[in-house]
């Protein structure tokens, strides 16, 4: 009984730091507001989260719906990360006027580049119906009754929601569907590219550095929100005018110190804090390792291509990035975890659930289901992830397969469809193709279906697989097919209902693809979604049972992509043992990686002219120029792009990733090596200032002194 106590102890102190944690804007009353006080905020809760008074939420969007992003002037400037505008960087670049490499600067808003389908959203409003949507739900029905009942209901709450006709609303379950949120949100349609540094400056470091720490990067862009003249969102229209904000942040010229308060305030992404350890086991030993080896053969493909061909490297940057990121990440996550003894952690906590929860008939069942659970959805988990990973992940002449894949099903289903879904899918396909290169992927294609073939668990694999050559079938289609280009695909689709599904049924890459298509949507997703779903709703009944059980713990909703607050503070971490990262990096940093003519740490000469100059302008501090710093920030994917703001509400910085050693934090967040990584406002400012003498933005921007 003492060990209980004393790991029950444990469990209630490592939660209840008041470091951590991914809390709804507007629940931050009590105890959060009391914690933030105690870091050295000086914000209320209203200050951050007011309906009826402009507050920071105002200035927070949703960029593109992937990354976060803030206004910084009362303009409708947004900024954002480099690696988030990167896809809008790269559609504007070509041979000739390459922005990836060099940079873009608009000299004035009308040289500003408008970014067809890019979205910014805003939130108005946060509502919480969870009465209304869990009321009168049968314990005894089935979990499908149960949903369509919880479907009916948020279709209620939605009908009875004021908004205005210009805003959106979208609902969101919180800790597992045991708590409903109703957003009232404004989407933006109309978003511009402002300015971003050259990728070696905003990716200075590249691959070799993501996730790491110390880190040198400039990882930023500018973009701003146009609106029509009653400044409500419209489609793009030289019509259109810059965007009124309610908020816009102001950024503070007196950077940041050791211990400094700091919240982010974004959008994270997903994570699953509390899984039990079963699940985390199958993610270290089952799950992670063989993603990781595939996007590690593709990569170092694709790697060798970029370096030998400047139109490759243009068309594959951001797709490379993309791969890269999570490769890395999962890497470092395993790593954490294991570190961490994360696994082992969830074990004692799990004890102390089943001790307090002896003869209890709801909650002492659920470790044991769990563990039943796991078991049965392991090797079904292992093949869906193989064939997301190769078929519509790494391998591009499939991915276009899924596509076509869908596309025949749904004019097979309404052939009247045929005009609008072929124009659709080759609208899509321009994008594709413009960024597409068959030797490359004739290679990747042959690799990772020689390891589909060989590791993916046999037993989910088709007769297509493993039947075949695999060198011989990558050459048979690499050869024949029509996917492997643009023209070919459009002229496949030329033609009848009854004569476009003849063609592509004929096509040696389709052909092959619609297998494995079939029989991802046959037999691997159906068996995934049932147990899936079985896992889940133990996992609601689970997380009631820990908010329950440990009622004084500091238990928040994981993340879900809805607006959040974390804080924290600036801090160095010690990763092992006699090794102390410092929190804070210099431009020195960057002169000392300097490679010239290498890919990831070459350095414009511009910058390294300011360097030798010591010409830092008003950003600098001690003849030294602050780059990137790190704190104890509780962030994930969705983050990036997360303004961090300081004690007053001003801008101190941009953040844009975590420490290797803390990307575990998805999944268990321990403030001893869980760091953020954040671009300094100042190094932002000096960029854009001495840089790329946008001196117009500098003098949009509201510059504070907070700290004199």
């Amino acid at each position: 009984m003492k060990l209980i106590k004393i790991i029950f102890l444990f469990f209630v102190l490592q939660v209840s730091a008041q470091q951590g944690g991914m809390w709804i804007p507007s629940l931050l009353e009590g105890m959060n507001e009391k914690e933030m006080k105690s870091l050295g905020s000086e914000l209320s809760a209203k200050d951050i989260y007011d309906v009826n008074n402009s507050s920071l939420k105002d200035a927070i969007v949703h960029f593109n719906g992937g990354c976060t992003s803030e206004i910084i002037s009362d303009s409708g400037l947004l900024l954002t990360n480099h690696h988030c505008g990167y896809g809008a960087i790269q559609s504007h670049s070509s041979v000739e006027h390459d922005y990836l490499q060099d940079g873009f600067w608009a000299k004035t808003m009308n040289d500003e580049l408008p970014n067809k389908g890019m979205v910014a959203t805003l939130i108005v409003r946060i509502d919480d119906i969870t009465k209304d949507v869990l009321k009168d739900i049968p314990s005894d029905a089935s979990l499908k009754e149960q949903q369509q009942l919880i479907d009916q209901h948020i279709a209620k709450a939605k009908d009875k929601a004021q908004k205005e006709d210009w805003q959106d609303l979208k609902v969101k379950a919180m800790f597992d569907g045991n708590q409903y949120l109703l957003f009232v949100t404004e989407t933006f349609r109309d978003i511009r590219l402002v300015g971003a540094p050259p990728t070696s400056i905003g990716k200075f470091g590249s691959d070799t550095d993501n996730w790491m720490w110390p880190r040198h990067t400039g990882d930023f862009s500018l973009f701003r929100i146009y609106a029509n003249k009653k400044n409500q969102p419209a489609d793009y229209s030289e019509d259109n005018v810059p965007y009124d904000p309610k908020h816009f942040l102001p950024v503070s010229l007196d950077g940041i110190s050791e211990n400094d308060f700091t919240m982010v305030f974004g959008f994270p992404g997903s994570t699953s804090e509390y899984l039990p350890a079963v699940a985390i086991d199958q993610i270290v030993h089952k799950l992670n390792p063989p993603k990781i080896k595939i996007r590690d053969e593709a990569l170092t493909i694709v790697d060798g291509y970029m370096r030998k061909d400047a139109k490759i490297k243009i068309q594959y940057a951001s797709k490379f990035a993309r791969i890269a990121n999570y490769w890395k990440k999962w890497i470092g996550e395993n790593q954490g975890l294991t570190k961490s003894k994360a696994i082992e952690k969830k074990q004692e906590l799990e004890q102390v659930f089943q001790e307090k929860n002896k003869g209890n008939a709801e909650y002492e069942n659920l470790l044991p289901e769990f563990d039943r659970l796991y078991t049965d959805i392991e090797e079904v988990s292992v093949a869906r992830n193989y064939w997301i990973e190769v078929v519509y992940r790494n391998v591009e002449l499939l991915n276009a397969s899924v596509k076509l894949y869908r596309f025949e099903r749904s004019i097979l289903k309404d052939p009247s469809k045929l005009d609008a879904e072929r124009t659709k899918l080759m609208n899509g396909f321009k994008g594709f193709y413009k960024n597409y290169n068959a030797t490359v992927d004739e290679d990747v294609f042959e690799k990772l279906l020689t390891l589909y073939k060989e590791e993916s668990p046999q037993a989910y694999l088709t007769s297509s697989v493993k039947e075949a050559s695999v060198s011989d079938l990558t050459q048979n289609i690499y050869t024949n097919s029509a996917l492997t280009n643009y023209d070919g695909m459009n002229k496949m689709l030329e033609g009848s209902v009854e004569e476009v599904i003849s063609k592509i049924n004929a096509d040696p890459g389709f052909e092959f693809g619609k297998t494995l298509v079939d029989n991802f949507y046959q037999h691997i997703d159906p068996k995934y979604q049932d147990l899936n779903m079985q896992i889940k709703a133990v996992q609601k009944v689970y997380m009631k049972a820990l908010i329950e059980t440990f009622p004084d713990a500091r238990i928040f909703p994981d993340a879900n992509g809805t607006l959040r607050v974390t804080y924290g503070k600036v801090n160095g971490y010690q990763p092992k043992d006699a090794v102390v990262y410092e929190p804070v990096t210099y431009l020195k940093g960057v002169i000392e990686k300097y490679q010239p003519g290498d890919y990831e740490f070459d350095v414009p000469a511009k910058l390294i002219e300011l360097y030798n100059n010591k010409d830092y302008g008003a950003y600098g501090v001690d003849g030294k120029m602050p780059v990137n710093f790190i704190g104890t920030n509780h962030t994930t994917g969705g983050n990036s792009g997360s303004p961090v703001i300081d004690a007053k509400g001003n801008l101190i910085g941009l953040n844009f990733d975590r420490v290797w050693e803390g990307t575990m934090s998805d999944y268990n967040y321990d403030p001893e090596i869980c760091r953020n990584i954040m671009v300094d406002a100042r190094y932002i400012l000096f960029i854009v200032d001495k840089f790329a003498d946008s001196q117009r933005l500098i003098d949009e921007m509201k510059l504070v002194h907070p700290k004199k």
